[in-house]
């Protein structure tokens, strides 16, 4: 569980909604617009979702991984519904993809509590996510570039809320930054063997 980020104008952040009929295309211009900027000729894009499916306002992150492991099957993604990736975790996860994709870029995504008329919004943004700071937990900064989605109102019983976070705006939510990411990556026009392999 992220904490939210504060929006500020200008390229480096784009916040949509997720009734918006441009959120993926918005979401994929930007995402696909810093990819190119910060991917070198050796370097592979790369996804982490951050969170668990015993929680179902936590349950963005491997639920966005599980669609694109299913989707793309040849994207390096780390964190699926059945191989989360967690507090418990996630500091050998992060050793792995330091390990295997050195020159990779990549995005970090996760659930985040806020304000309530936030609720619904999905955050892109350049620089590293910071899981857990939603929850007052210390956790390692993660990813280039990030996405939230704002799952419900923060400030009081954290836990007890996201326990009791709509699953139906979770999914939307998890289907649009899949479907934007997919688009990013075809903007891109990677090359297959510039993707590598499948992990799990």
């Amino acid at each position: 569980m992220a904490v939210e980020r504060e929006a500020w104008n200008g390229p480096r952040v784009e916040r949509v909604s997720v009734h918006d009929r441009t959120a993926e295309l918005r979401l994929s211009t930007f995402l696909s617009r810093h990819l190119r900027a910060l991917l070198s000729p050796e370097g592979v894009p790369l996804v982490i979702c951050i969170g668990t499916d015993r929680s179902t306002g936590d349950s963005l992150g491997p639920l966005v991984g599980t669609f694109l492991s299913e989707k793309l099957p040849g994207l390096p993604v780390f964190g699926t519904l059945e191989y989360p990736v967690h507090a418990g975790n996630l500091v050998e996860v992060l050793e792995r993809v330091k390990g295997k994709y050195s020159a990779g870029v990549a995005i970090a995504i996760d659930a985040c509590l806020g304000r309530n008329e936030s609720v619904g919004s999905i955050t892109a943004g350049v620089g590293p996510l910071k899981p857990g700071a939603g929850v007052n937990k210390d956790l390692p900064s993660v990813g280039s570039l990030y996405i939230t989605g704002t799952v419900n109102v923060g400030g009081f019983m954290e836990y007890l809320v996201l326990q009791n976070t709509r699953l139906n705006l979770v999914m939307k939510m998890a289907q649009v930054v899949t479907r934007a990411i997919n688009e990013a990556l075809l903007q891109l026009n990677l090359p297959a063997s510039s993707v590598g392999g499948s992990t799990s």
